[in-house]
Protein backbone atom coordinates (compact mmCIF):
# COMPACT_ATOMS: atom_id res chain seq x y z
CA UNK A 1 0.00 0.00 0.00
CA UNK A 2 1.66 3.46 -0.69
CA UNK A 3 1.45 5.92 1.94
CA UNK A 4 2.90 9.77 1.67
CA UNK A 5 3.76 11.43 4.94
CA UNK A 6 3.46 15.48 3.63
CA UNK A 7 5.38 18.04 4.84
CA UNK A 8 3.63 21.63 4.61
CA UNK A 9 4.34 24.99 5.39
CA UNK A 10 0.72 26.48 6.58
CA UNK A 11 -0.78 29.26 4.64
CA UNK A 12 -2.27 32.05 6.25
CA UNK A 13 -6.44 30.80 6.45
CA UNK A 14 -7.94 28.05 6.37
CA UNK A 15 -9.90 28.10 3.02
CA UNK A 16 -6.09 28.61 1.72
CA UNK A 17 -4.89 25.67 3.21
CA UNK A 18 -7.96 23.41 2.56
CA UNK A 19 -6.77 24.01 -1.19
CA UNK A 20 -3.42 23.58 -0.61
CA UNK A 21 -4.12 20.27 0.86
CA UNK A 22 -6.72 19.02 -2.23
CA UNK A 23 -3.48 19.77 -4.96
CA UNK A 24 -0.81 17.64 -2.77
CA UNK A 25 -3.23 15.37 -2.26
CA UNK A 26 -3.49 15.09 -6.35
CA UNK A 27 0.14 15.06 -6.57
CA UNK A 28 0.98 12.65 -4.03
CA UNK A 29 -0.38 9.56 -6.19
CA UNK A 30 -1.01 7.66 -2.79
CA UNK A 31 -3.57 5.59 -1.01
CA UNK A 32 -3.07 7.29 1.95
CA UNK A 33 -1.62 10.72 2.70
CA UNK A 34 -0.82 12.15 6.10
CA UNK A 35 -0.79 15.21 6.83
CA UNK A 36 1.05 17.22 10.23
CA UNK A 37 -0.48 18.01 13.52
CA UNK A 38 -3.23 21.08 12.77
CA UNK A 39 -2.42 21.01 8.95
CA UNK A 40 -5.76 22.32 8.03
CA UNK A 41 -5.30 25.70 10.51
CA UNK A 42 -1.48 25.64 11.46
CA UNK A 43 -0.36 25.51 14.93
CA UNK A 44 -3.21 27.64 15.97
CA UNK A 45 -4.01 26.80 19.75
CA UNK A 46 -7.25 28.97 19.33
CA UNK A 47 -10.45 26.74 20.44
CA UNK A 48 -13.09 29.28 18.88
CA UNK A 49 -10.87 28.19 15.40
CA UNK A 50 -12.24 24.32 15.86
CA UNK A 51 -14.56 23.60 13.05
CA UNK A 52 -17.12 20.56 12.29
CA UNK A 53 -16.59 17.14 10.62
CA UNK A 54 -20.03 18.71 8.21
CA UNK A 55 -17.98 22.25 7.86
CA UNK A 56 -17.92 23.59 4.09
CA UNK A 57 -14.90 24.56 4.17
CA UNK A 58 -13.81 20.42 4.30
CA UNK A 59 -15.39 19.90 0.75
CA UNK A 60 -12.06 20.72 -1.10
CA UNK A 61 -10.35 18.14 0.40
CA UNK A 62 -13.56 15.47 -0.21
CA UNK A 63 -13.39 16.31 -3.54
CA UNK A 64 -9.53 15.39 -4.22
CA UNK A 65 -10.35 12.20 -2.48
CA UNK A 66 -12.90 10.96 -4.76
CA UNK A 67 -10.87 11.84 -7.75
CA UNK A 68 -7.68 10.16 -6.52
CA UNK A 69 -9.14 7.26 -4.70
CA UNK A 70 -7.51 8.47 -1.58
CA UNK A 71 -7.60 8.44 2.22
CA UNK A 72 -6.67 11.53 3.74
CA UNK A 73 -5.40 12.04 7.44
CA UNK A 74 -5.89 15.84 7.91
CA UNK A 75 -4.91 17.90 11.45
CA UNK A 76 -7.71 20.50 12.71
CA UNK A 77 -8.74 21.87 15.86
CA UNK A 78 -12.58 20.06 15.76
CA UNK A 79 -15.53 21.27 17.57
CA UNK A 80 -17.20 17.70 19.72
CA UNK A 81 -19.94 17.82 22.02
CA UNK A 82 -17.09 17.06 24.77
CA UNK A 83 -15.02 20.99 23.56
CA UNK A 84 -12.50 21.15 20.99
CA UNK A 85 -9.82 18.64 20.01
CA UNK A 86 -6.49 18.47 18.37
CA UNK A 87 -7.62 15.75 15.98
CA UNK A 88 -6.88 13.34 12.88
CA UNK A 89 -9.96 13.75 10.56
CA UNK A 90 -9.89 10.90 8.42
CA UNK A 91 -11.38 11.50 5.23
CA UNK A 92 -12.33 8.76 2.80
CA UNK A 93 -11.91 8.04 -0.91
CA UNK A 94 -15.91 8.49 -1.28
CA UNK A 95 -15.13 11.75 0.15
CA UNK A 96 -16.91 11.05 3.51
CA UNK A 97 -15.69 11.62 7.17
CA UNK A 98 -15.03 7.89 8.35
CA UNK A 99 -14.13 9.58 12.11
CA UNK A 100 -11.34 10.85 14.20
CA UNK A 101 -8.95 10.78 16.82
CA UNK A 102 -8.16 12.98 19.19
CA UNK A 103 -4.55 13.75 20.71
CA UNK A 104 -4.84 11.83 23.78
CA UNK A 105 -1.40 13.13 25.60
CA UNK A 106 -1.66 17.49 25.50
CA UNK A 107 0.78 19.16 26.73
CA UNK A 108 1.96 22.87 27.45
CA UNK A 109 -0.78 25.20 26.77
CA UNK A 110 -2.98 22.66 25.13
CA UNK A 111 -3.80 20.94 28.34
CA UNK A 112 -5.53 24.85 29.40
CA UNK A 113 -7.67 24.60 25.96
CA UNK A 114 -7.99 21.46 24.70
CA UNK A 115 -10.02 18.33 25.89
CA UNK A 116 -7.52 14.99 25.47
CA UNK A 117 -8.89 12.61 23.29
CA UNK A 118 -10.43 9.33 24.68
CA UNK A 119 -9.97 6.45 22.18
CA UNK A 120 -7.35 4.75 20.22
CA UNK A 121 -8.32 4.52 16.10
CA UNK A 122 -7.32 1.89 14.37
CA UNK A 123 -8.06 2.55 10.50
CA UNK A 124 -8.53 -0.33 8.23
CA UNK A 125 -7.32 0.40 4.44
CA UNK A 126 -6.84 -2.41 1.92
CA UNK A 127 -5.82 -5.15 4.46
CA UNK A 128 -3.63 -3.05 6.63
CA UNK A 129 -4.53 -1.77 10.15
CA UNK A 130 -3.42 2.47 10.56
CA UNK A 131 -2.86 3.39 14.54
CA UNK A 132 -3.21 7.09 14.74
CA UNK A 133 -1.25 9.28 16.91
CA UNK A 134 -0.35 13.16 17.16
CA UNK A 135 2.89 15.08 18.15
CA UNK A 136 3.34 14.14 22.09
CA UNK A 137 1.41 10.87 21.84
CA UNK A 138 4.95 8.98 20.29
CA UNK A 139 6.94 10.75 22.86
CA UNK A 140 4.60 8.67 25.61
CA UNK A 141 6.17 5.35 25.23
CA UNK A 142 2.63 3.61 26.20
CA UNK A 143 1.14 4.72 23.45
CA UNK A 144 2.69 3.47 20.56
CA UNK A 145 2.81 0.09 22.61
CA UNK A 146 -1.32 0.20 23.15
CA UNK A 147 -1.18 0.72 19.43
CA UNK A 148 1.10 -2.21 18.47
CA UNK A 149 -1.07 -4.53 21.17
CA UNK A 150 -4.60 -3.76 19.12
CA UNK A 151 -3.16 -5.07 16.41
CA UNK A 152 -2.12 -2.14 14.21
CA UNK A 153 0.85 -2.74 11.22
CA UNK A 154 1.45 1.21 11.07
CA UNK A 155 1.95 4.33 13.41
CA UNK A 156 0.73 7.10 11.60
CA UNK A 157 1.82 10.46 13.45
CA UNK A 158 0.67 13.83 12.60
CA UNK A 159 3.34 15.66 14.43
CA UNK A 160 5.07 19.41 15.15
CA UNK A 161 8.56 19.02 16.06
CA UNK A 162 10.80 22.50 16.34
CA UNK A 163 14.44 22.80 15.07
CA UNK A 164 16.53 21.03 17.66
CA UNK A 165 14.10 17.98 17.44
CA UNK A 166 15.78 15.44 15.04
CA UNK A 167 17.08 13.03 17.59
CA UNK A 168 13.85 13.42 18.76
CA UNK A 169 12.08 11.98 16.13
CA UNK A 170 14.27 9.19 15.64
CA UNK A 171 14.10 8.01 18.98
CA UNK A 172 10.10 7.86 18.66
CA UNK A 173 9.65 6.54 15.25
CA UNK A 174 12.46 4.21 16.14
CA UNK A 175 10.75 2.83 19.19
CA UNK A 176 6.90 2.73 17.27
CA UNK A 177 9.39 0.78 14.64
CA UNK A 178 10.99 -2.00 17.24
CA UNK A 179 7.51 -2.95 18.33
CA UNK A 180 6.89 -4.37 14.67
CA UNK A 181 5.04 -1.74 13.09
CA UNK A 182 5.69 1.02 10.23
CA UNK A 183 5.89 4.13 10.95
CA UNK A 184 4.97 7.43 8.70
CA UNK A 185 5.47 10.29 10.13
CA UNK A 186 4.53 13.90 8.71
CA UNK A 187 5.11 17.19 9.72
CA UNK A 188 5.77 21.20 8.89
CA UNK A 189 8.00 22.81 7.41
CA UNK A 190 8.89 26.80 8.01
CA UNK A 191 7.21 28.53 10.86
CA UNK A 192 4.56 27.67 12.60
CA UNK A 193 3.13 29.14 16.04
CA UNK A 194 5.65 30.61 16.46
CA UNK A 195 8.30 27.41 15.81
CA UNK A 196 10.69 26.86 13.11
CA UNK A 197 10.01 23.74 12.21
CA UNK A 198 12.59 20.80 11.20
CA UNK A 199 11.17 18.70 9.13
CA UNK A 200 12.80 15.29 9.06
CA UNK A 201 8.97 13.50 8.13
CA UNK A 202 9.03 10.06 6.51
CA UNK A 203 8.48 5.93 6.77
CA UNK A 204 10.46 3.81 8.74
CA UNK A 205 9.90 0.30 8.55
CA UNK A 206 9.77 -2.48 11.03
CA UNK A 207 12.59 -2.74 13.13
CA UNK A 208 13.56 1.03 12.77
CA UNK A 209 15.44 1.65 9.27
CA UNK A 210 14.00 4.47 7.08
CA UNK A 211 12.85 3.77 4.18
CA UNK A 212 12.58 7.31 2.94
CA UNK A 213 13.39 10.62 4.80
CA UNK A 214 12.88 14.30 4.01
CA UNK A 215 15.06 17.59 4.93
CA UNK A 216 14.01 20.48 6.42
CA UNK A 217 11.75 22.10 3.21
CA UNK A 218 8.41 21.04 2.13
CA UNK A 219 7.86 17.86 0.26
CA UNK A 220 6.26 14.26 -0.11
CA UNK A 221 8.02 11.35 1.70
CA UNK A 222 6.50 8.37 -0.45
CA UNK A 223 6.72 4.81 0.40
CA UNK A 224 5.33 1.19 -0.51
CA UNK A 225 4.43 -0.77 2.95
CA UNK A 226 4.82 -4.18 2.32
CA UNK A 227 4.45 -7.24 4.43
CA UNK A 228 7.64 -8.72 6.09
Amino acid sequence: MQVAAIQTTPEPGLDANAAAHARLIGEAGARVCVFPELSLTGYVLDPAAAITEDDPRWSPIRRACTAHDAYALVGAPLSTPDGAVIATVVIGPDGDTLGYYGKRHLHGPELDLFTPGGHHLLLEVDGWRLGLAICYDAAVTSHPAEVAAGGADAYVVSALYAKGSEGRIDRQMGHAASLGMWAVMAQFSGRTGGYDTCGGSGVWRPGGEAAVRLGPGPGTARATLTRT
